[in-house]
């Protein structure tokens, strides 16, 4: 493993641009959202997760995986699935329980794996 690679690399930008994405999304998702909004913030998502793999590849392909990446980079995908999900429940497109039963379960595993280390 590379001891000190620098923060500024691909891996690292791309989950910074995946955090960036979020507010866009929520945004997009605002009630009542049109029907090309909520287009483009599928797309945006679907671009943000593909990028995930991309960005892990990348770092370990790279030898460029560091603790702020390993942090960020769960950080960013917590962050923009809760933040769709939790904007879905408005528009009636995922039950409120549901979305309770998944932010349980993450926040649960975060634990467990803060315990963990």
């Amino acid at each position: 493993m590379n001891r000190h690679p620098s923060f500024w690399n691909i891996p690292n930008t791309l989950t910074l641009l995946r955090i960036a994405m979020v507010p866009v999304v929520a945004g997009m998702l605002w009630n009542p959202p049109n029907p090309t909004e909520c287009i483009v913030a599928c797309a945006i998502f679907s671009v943000a997760m593909i990028t995930d793999v991309i960005d892990g590849y990348l770092a370990r392909r790279w030898d460029l995986v560091s603790p702020i990446g390993a942090f960020l980079d769960p950080l960013a995908d917590k962050l923009m699935v809760t933040t769709v999900l939790i904007m879905m429940i408005p528009l009636s497109w995922v039950p409120a329980w549901a979305v309770a039963l998944l932010l349980c379960r993450e926040m649960t595993i975060t634990g467990l794996r803060g315990i963990a280390s």
